[in-house]
């Protein structure tokens, strides 16, 4: 196909690829059978690999003894952080982890783990070319730990604390075994941890522990020392000797200074009550005296008597005298008793008094003491909470001392992670999936097919075709400098009279349109002409020759116009890219080719009233396009037809081949198609009449063209006509 325009837009055929594509079908299966066999074989030569894993789940775990505390406190621990678990992956891919595994297994005796040890030819060949590292300049240990890492997967399943350890081998008993082993040697490694943090923990607290025995020893024989220096000597464990004297003083003085208060008020009341000569026998201290008690018994016999003996005697009898002298003896006696209660009463105030005093000086003396004390109480109390700390210390550094001890035990510190998954040996090999490797490499080559067809389609233009472009957007200037002159001698074909081309409208409307009327009938008993001017003939001729526009001139009307048609669809199904401009005046080929007769067209565009994409279609029984004749008036349309020059070269840059079929066209009209004389004339003459033809070529010869073909329609017009039909 031609190349596309550099200002032409177009768009890309999709039809045509999937007909490209399905064109080759056979050839793409092919392809793809190739590509499923190589990738069966190189499944079946490939080693099998196996693969298995195990999981961890990371949490905080405590000795069965721990507390409920402690276990708390460990829960809440940083075990729940993302960061940690991350570092568990970390350390799970360790070098001294890979290196324990390595040596407990005895990877190292594996030639699996040491393929460069045995080496290849292309590996060599790239060692000698300083292409690839020589792989023996490592030790055989890194040799053997980088193959355990490129099998080797750790990782930390999404949104959980839980550890995959993955590990591919050719061996499924090895694949099962590594990543267990692993997983022991991991758990042990954090036990270990443990257990020597516990160790170090009771080593470094043993001669902390003894200096704090020195030093609480000491600091509390500073305290003694102090106390016994300062006299402040402890009595209850909470106070000093000088302050409990001065709380027993102080409360002593405030009972004496009672004591006396109360004895000044008994007093005072065994004075009035003898000053008064009121009775004195409701008073306690008068009625507590047995000296007292007695005399009032006597007194009470003798005032007994003396009433009785009034009654038989006078009042001067001597006897009533003498009882009257013993009782005024008697209350004598009790006055006087009285008296020295009052006295002893007296004494117990005075004395209460003097010891109030004693007490006072005693007071003033101690608190003078206790002053003293406070001060010194100053120093004690600061060496007192120096060996109080100290004592603290020590008692915590025991505590955890005994704990770190009671964890030595390597049952008693577990690892923070526990196995939920163990790996077991696989049955099924992990790689290759011959299936699934054979049906991707199938699609792929598939795709990939396709693919290459559809950029060969692309890149050669047969899948481009020119986008829609009003008859407005071509520049199209030029005016008319001359009148199409009618075709002197048409012929008539089969008794019906030939149309007059569509070029033979002149443009200017002043001018009229000469009719044309058959002249001559062709002999049905014609010879058919040699097979070298046949429509296949011509069409091998047009492919070689690779030309972009064909003009088809068909003086015989519609006869001629067959012919055409059959060129164009033998073209489109060799696989070409054809289109057909009807520019007939009979509008033969578009009733040939078109679904609808009655769709727009080539006038349907000069006049502005179809876009160019809508006058495109495609042919009913191939796969060419065709461009109808079209509705619009055709005297209207040729007035712009030297715009149809810009249509042709837009439509061969989308189009392998543009075939306008011209009807029964002279040279002038032929002209204003093109603006180049690199084009192909075909006379389409069916029944080939060598007067008309030598006319024909000699007028388009002299005219400039010098590429002048005959086409005689044969089988193949007849075929196109009977499919038509």
């Amino acid at each position: 196909m031609s190349g596309v325009a550099r200002d032409q837009d177009v768009d890309i055929d999709l039809g045509q690829l999937v007909r490209a594509v399905w064109a080759r079908r056979l050839r793409i299966l092919a392809i793809t059978l190739v590509g499923a066999g190589v990738a069966f074989a190189g499944a079946k030569i490939m080693s099998p690999q196996y693969r298995s894993e195990t999981r961890i789940l990371i949490e905080p775990r405590a000795p069965a003894f721990a507390s409920t505390q402690q276990a708390n406190d460990a829960s809440a621990g940083p075990l729940m952080d993302e960061l940690n678990i991350a570092s568990q992956v970390q350390l799970l891919q360790s070098a001294d982890l890979l290196k324990k595994v390595i040596n407990d297994l005895k990877l190292y005796n594996l030639p699996e783990f040491d393929d460069a040890a045995s080496g290849s030819a292309m590996s060599s060949i790239l060692v000698k070319l300083h292409l690839k590292k020589n792989p023996l300049e490592n030790p055989p240990e890194e040799r053997v730990i980088d193959a355990f890492v490129e099998r080797l997967q750790v990782y930390q399943v999404p949104g959980s604390r839980v550890i995959g350890i993955t590990f591919t081998s050719k061996d499924p008993k090895l694949a099962a075994a590594i990543p267990n082993a692993m997983a022991n040697v991991y758990l042990s490694t954090q036990s270990g941890a443990k257990l020597d943090s516990n160790s170090e923990a009771t080593r470094w607290l043993e001669p902390e522990i003894e200096g704090l025995r020195q030093k609480v020893s000491e600091a509390e024989r500073k305290v003694a020392e102090y106390r016994t220096s300062h006299g402040l000597l402890q009595t209850n464990g909470t106070t000093t000797f000088p302050a409990q004297q001065l709380n027993d003083i102080s409360a002593e003085l405030t009972r004496v200074r009672g004591d006396k208060a109360n004895a000044e008020a008994r007093a005072q009341a065994v004075r009035n009550a003898l000053s008064s000569g009121e009775a004195s026998d409701t008073l306690p201290d008068i009625m507590s005296s047995q000296a007292i008690q007695r005399l009032k018994g006597t007194e009470s016999g003798l005032q007994s008597q003396i009433s009785d003996l009034q009654t038989s005697l006078l009042n001067n009898h001597p006897r009533l005298k003498s009882l009257r002298a013993q009782l005024s003896d008697i209350r004598s006696q009790i006055r006087q008793e009285t008296q020295k209660i009052l006295a002893s009463i007296e004494n117990e105030s005075k004395v209460a008094d003097l010891r109030a005093s004693e007490l006072e000086r005693q007071s003033d003396t101690v608190q003078a003491n206790s002053a003293r004390a406070g001060e010194d109480e100053v120093g004690l109390n600061a060496l007192e909470r120096e060996a109080n700390a100290q004592r603290q210390l020590l008692e915590t550094y025991l505590v955890r001392y005994r704990e770190a001890a009671s964890r030595a035990d390597s049952n008693s510190s577990p690892a923070d992670a526990r196995i939920v998954s163990r790996a077991v040996e696989p049955v099924d090999p992990y790689f290759p999936k011959v299936v699934p490797i054979v049906v991707v490499a199938a699609v792929a080559t598939l795709i990939m097919s396709a693919i290459v067809i559809m950029l060969a389609e692309l890149f050669s233009g047969r899948a481009l075709r020119p986008t829609d472009a009003s008859p407005e957007t071509i520049e199209a200037e030029a005016v008319v400098e001359e009148k199409h002159v009618p075709q002197a001698a048409p012929i008539a074909a089969a008794g019906k009279p030939v149309q007059p081309s569509m070029l033979a409208v002149v443009a200017d409307e002043e001018d009229t349109i000469e009719d044309v009327k058959a002249a001559e009938d062709v002999p049905e008993d014609e010879p058919e002409d040699d097979n070298e001017f046949s429509v296949a003939s011509v069409a091998d001729y047009l492919t070689g020759s690779r030309a972009p526009l064909a003009i088809a001139i068909s003086p015989t009307g519609e006869n001629g116009s067959v012919a055409t048609v059959s060129l164009t669809r033998m073209l489109a199904d060799a696989g070409h890219r054809v289109i057909l401009i009807d520019m007939t005046g009979s509008g033969y080929p578009t009733e040939l080719m078109a679904e609808d007769p009655a769709a727009l067209g080539v006038t349907d565009l000069l006049c502005g009233e179809a876009a160019f994409g809508d006058t495109i279609h495609g042919d009913r029984l191939s796969d060419a396009h065709l461009i109808p004749q079209g509705q619009s008036d055709v005297r209207r349309a040729m007035r712009g037809v030297d715009r149809l020059s810009l249509l042709l070269d837009a439509l061969a840059a989308a189009y392998d081949l543009v075939v306008v079929e011209c009807g029964s066209a002279d040279v002038a009209g032929v002209s204003r198609l093109t603006r180049s004389r690199d084009v192909e004339i075909i006379l389409s003459l069916p029944e080939v009449e060598e007067t008309i033809f030598v006319a024909l070529m000699t007028e388009f010869q002299a005219a400039g063209y010098e590429r002048v073909v005959l086409m005689s329609g044969g089988e193949g017009a007849e075929q196109a006509l009977g499919r038509a039909a």
